[in-house]
């Protein structure tokens, strides 16, 4: 589009050139660096779009200051978002040295210990719901706020860029104007300080974001188009409604489509992956097909089946007003260890199968090494998991042996655990008791605080060591 027409160009009501002098102002206001976040969507890359454009038609003898483009990966996202995302990202690490821009683009992730995996699988989390939704924080959230304090703590405070609109909800329209500074462009965030946050396209409705993705070619290499295409098949071949070179969308249409993580429970119904494979991406199907799994196991009629009657911490509690006859009810705790176990076989298969049809030139991975070898950590240690199961399940699998650090092969087996076994039934004493004992013992052999480990061993005495069967028949008189 020529620069003309640019100047014409209204988005948000207001012109192009208007939107760039703005972003070149508070770029110039502070010494701040600035962090873009970038998902990939229509409304980060439309508002990165926005700061290349304006920051690139300077002197590069003024762009004094870094510029993040921060991206957050889940670990859990849909292969073919990923490795758009990714191929971007590169794009912009490329393009931006090329041209002399201070801008780099970061890629975050969640600690091992708060993967998805390592809580579902490791842990025995419950699949994610609207009321237990232990997943966002630390998946999404949690990653992108400690590179922000960190930056924050570098250079003092940091600019915030964000792709928020004020007509995607009155949630988020009450959000942006409950933190505005007064007489200000930018606002204070909500839970970090020293973060200020600027909000470019916090006006433009869904239709200027696409009217500008699409009339404008991305200035670092990528292809709106094929964007454009992903929204598409994320809402079942249903585009924006497209009026000459511009579109005419509205809210409800595929182009406010979210892409969301291949597994996710929290919605009953998910649309993106399934949408996807209806269009045509048939090799996602086995990603599909153990989301259901995990789904089936919400019913509320079958956690009994696949969740303990302990919660983690080893307590019990029951249900209020669980059965109609007066009798008490367990609450239910984490996946059962056997269905973990199911769990992680059925993923290495869902994994091995989706690669066979992958379209890419890089193999897919569902879970990584690390993470296999913390879930292997916590089975040991909380499951006195001897047999070493995900090794087992790993060279079921892939036939092959999982790469083990050498150090990290431990004392006890499962030889060990089958006579511990024997003569725990002997003494009518629960053999996960005397296992979880020993292997917290090992775990703090040279800790010199022995008063630690005698807490610890104390707390597992005080666990609930009964049999779901023996609680029912004392509480209910049986």
């Amino acid at each position: 589009m020529s620069s003309r027409s640019k100047k014409i160009f209204l988005l948000g009501g207001k012109t192009l050139e208007d939107i760039y002098k703005e972003i070149e102002s508070i770029y110039f206001s502070n010494s701040y660096p600035w962090i873009v976040g970038y998902s990939g969507g229509k409304d980060s890359t439309a508002t990165l779009q926005l700061v290349w454009e304006a920051l690139e038609r300077l002197p590069r003898n003024k762009l004094k200051k870094p510029i993040y483009v921060l991206s957050s990966d889940t670990l859990i996202e849909i292969p073919k978002v990923i490795n758009y995302v990714d191929k971007n990202l590169s794009l912009i690490n490329k393009t931006a040295k090329e041209k002399g821009l201070p801008i780099q683009a970061v890629k975050v992730y969640p600690r091992i210990s708060d993967t998805f995996w390592v809580n579902l699988i490791g842990r025995g989390y419950p699949a994610p719901t609207k009321e237990f939704r232990w997943c966002t924080d630390r998946l999404k959230i949690e990653p992108s706020n400690r590179f922000v304090v960190e930056t924050v703590s570098k250079y003092g405070e940091v600019v915030v860029v964000l792709g928020v609109r004020k007509s995607e909800s009155l949630n988020r329209e009450r959000t942006i104007n409950e933190h505005k500074i007064e007489n200000h462009r930018l606002s204070r965030h909500s839970t970090l300080p020293g973060a200020l946050v600027y909000t470019p396209i916090e006006d433009w409705t869904v239709e200027d974001v696409w009217n500008y993705l699409l009339n404008f070619e991305s200035p670092w290499g990528g292809d709106n188009q094929e964007l454009f295409e992903m929204y598409k098949q994320a809402n079942a071949g249903e585009p924006p409604i497209i009026v000459g070179d511009l579109v005419a969308a509205n809210e409800q249409s595929g182009g406010n489509s979210r892409f969301g993580c291949w597994v996710c429970t929290v919605v009953k119904n998910e649309k993106s992956l399934s949408s996807l494979i209806e269009s045509g991406e048939i090799w996602l199907k086995p990603l599909q097909k153990f989301r259901e799994m995990l789904v089936e196991t919400q019913d509320p009629e079958k956690k009994h089946i696949y969740r303990d009657y302990k919660r983690r911490d080893g307590s019990i509690y029951f249900l209020r007003n669980s059965c109609g006859d007066g009798s008490k009810k367990l609450g239910r705790g984490p996946y059962k260890f056997e269905y973990r176990k199911l769990f992680l076989e059925k993923l290495l298969e869902t994994e091995k199968e989706v690669n066979k049809n992958n379209p890419y030139e890089e193999e897919i991975k569902l879970i990584s090494l690390e993470e296999l070898l913390e879930i292997r950590r916590i089975w040991k240690l909380e499951e006195g998991d001897w047999e070493d199961s995900v090794a087992k399940i790993y060279k079921k699998v892939y036939g092959k042996e999982l790469e083990i650090p050498k150090e990290d092969v431990g004392i006890f087996s499962a030889e060990d655990k089958r006579l511990i076994e024997l003569l725990a039934a002997e003494e009518e004493i629960d053999p996960r008791l005397i296992i979880k004992l020993l292997n917290t013992c090992q775990y703090n052999a040279f800790s010199s605080r022995k008063s630690s480990l005698l807490r610890k061993l104390e707390k597992i005495l005080n666990e609930e060591w009964r049999t779901e069967e023996e609680i029912l028949r004392e509480v209910n008189g049986q």
